[in-house]
């Protein structure tokens, strides 16, 4: 597994990393994660879905060789999402879009199988890389796209604490061939310590439910 360059705009290296708390750990994505995605994304036949990346039967290999040639790159640092207890891959996530002269980097490529959808388990995974982005990579800015019609994203997106940026019309391919939208947000280290506080409260809230 390639480690990623040290960017000049950051203050640490993006390479592979595991990061855990409440019970989820976020783990350097490898090719032998390929049958427990595709474990995960049968569960809700998330493939299906026209506003998502999820790999279809049969394409978890591609999909992962895909994050692995970006984090090569250096444009790209993939996750595979663990659930510890049972030791269970629920999904996955990914800094990408990654540009060193301006610290940033972007979120995404993130889905979980369908019975850890509204659970805690997203937050708990933005949290983690938020904090790794601000507090250790010394990140300005850290970035979302998702498409305009997948309105369950930017709501997740927007309980976070994000500000949307705007749309970029007409930007990109969707699975099946037509062109989306694509709604742009982001948070800015200034930003930061109020969110993960937010975030915090949030987890708690949930834990003590």
């Amino acid at each position: 597994m390639s480690t990623l360059l040290h960017p000049a705009g950051f203050k640490a290296p993006l390479q592979p990393v595991t990061l855990q708390a409440q019970g989820i750990s976020l783990i350097p994505l490898s090719a032998e994660h390929a049958p427990a995605l595709e474990q995960a994304a049968a569960d809700g036949e998330l493939w299906t879905l026209r506003v998502t990346s999820v790999p279809a039967p049969g394409m978890a290999a591609a999909y992962i060789e895909t994050a692995l040639q970006g984090q090569a790159q250096g444009t790209m640092l993939p996750f595979a999402v663990r659930h510890d207890a049972t030791g269970d891959i629920i999904g996955s996530t990914r800094y990408h879009d990654i540009l060193p002269d301006v610290a940033r980097l972007e979120i995404g490529y993130t889905w979980y199988a369908r019975r850890w959808q509204r659970s805690h388990v997203n937050t708990t995974c933005k949290l983690l890389l938020l904090r790794h982005a601000f507090n250790t990579l010394g990140a300005g800015v850290v970035g979302w796209r998702t498409d305009i019609f997948n309105f369950a994203s930017q709501r997740a997106i927007e309980r976070l604490g994000a500000r949307k940026d705007g749309v970029i019309r007409h930007n990109a391919l969707r699975r099946d061939g037509s062109v989306r939208d694509t709604v742009m947000y982001s948070v800015i280290a200034g930003e930061w310590p109020e969110i993960e506080r937010h975030l915090v409260h949030q987890l708690e809230r949930h834990h003590a439910a």
